[in-house]
């Protein structure tokens, strides 16, 4: 076959590439920007005119990185399994089981899903402030044991396109719901059930607000997310410290993200099961 030249190949992938670069981009500046000195960082500098590294260690000596880390990864690692743990038999209830209001409960997890968490903030605070709960993550991580509601969403969308034959004949063998959930269902839904995790983990860990609400009086408490506003103070902002301290708190799920990356993709993506 024919070479093609570079050109060409930048020309039929110049949508690509221009979107590649529109979201790459950010990146960069944080990435550049962690390593200027903290004059440089406030001006229109792309990159840095020389390099400072040691803007690491000062992130490290202002905020105690691991145990952010640890309570990031204790946050959004519980919520992750409860949600799971409830969300799976919801989804498979949902697509699998035929019951009186299974409708009318789908039509409420959609519209749960567009109410802004604002709404439920006063009452579920009370709540939490009777339980003796506030100041710690608690009250973040609890509620999952309720299942998520785009979790369900997602799920049950996802096992709705595994074949009916699968567990039909895994009840004719003698299985109930429950073991036909579990060695049928659930093996066939990892993809759907990965995508599900890695959303919820990211928004989990990416979550500023829930942490405000719940853990400002407390920094013992204190998600990597919500600890990187204490970088700011209330006459200036040290730039080139938050965009480092940025760079550190990314790190993980991106790890995370590229280490999942194809089942999250397969995930997001499968429309039917391949025999």
């Amino acid at each position: 076959m024919r070479r093609r030249s570079f050109a060409g190949i930048v020309a039929d992938h110049s949508i690509a590439i221009a979107l590649g670069v529109m979201f790459l981009a950010p990146f960069f500046f944080v990435f550049l920007t962690s390593f200027m000195t903290a004059s440089e960082a406030g001006t229109r500098s792309f990159w840095p005119t020389s390099w400072h590294p040691e803007n690491y260690l000062q992130v490290f000596d202002k905020l105690d990185i691991w145990r952010l880390y640890g309570n990031s990864f204790t946050y959004a690692g519980l919520a992750t399994a409860f949600m799971l743990l409830s969300s799976i038999p919801a989804g498979y209830a949902l697509s699998r089981i035929d019951f009186r209001g299974s409708r009318v409960i789908f039509v409420i997890i959609i519209c749960a899903m567009m109410l802004p968490p604002q709404i439920t903030t006063v009452p579920l605070y009370v709540m939490w402030a009777h339980l003796h709960l506030t100041g710690s993550l608690w009250p973040l991580i609890l509620p999952n044991v309720l299942g998520d509601a785009f979790s369900v969403f997602l799920l049950r969308q996802f096992m709705l396109t595994i074949p009916k034959e699968y567990t039909e004949s895994a009840k004719l063998d003698g299985c109930g719901e429950f073991m036909t959930m579990l060695r049928i269902v659930v093996p066939m839904a990892r993809p759907g059930i990965a995508a599900a995790a890695i959303f919820l983990f990211f928004n989990a860990w990416n979550d500023y607000y829930g942490p405000l609400l719940y853990t400002s009086e407390n920094p013992k408490a204190w998600p990597i997310s919500y600890a990187l506003a204490t970088l700011r103070t209330t006459r200036n902002v040290n730039w080139n410290l938050t965009m480092a301290a940025s760079v550190l708190a990314m790190i993980p799920v991106l790890l995370i993200f590229f280490s999942a990356q194809k089942v999250f993709v397969q995930g997001v993506t499968l429309t039917g099961v391949k025999g």
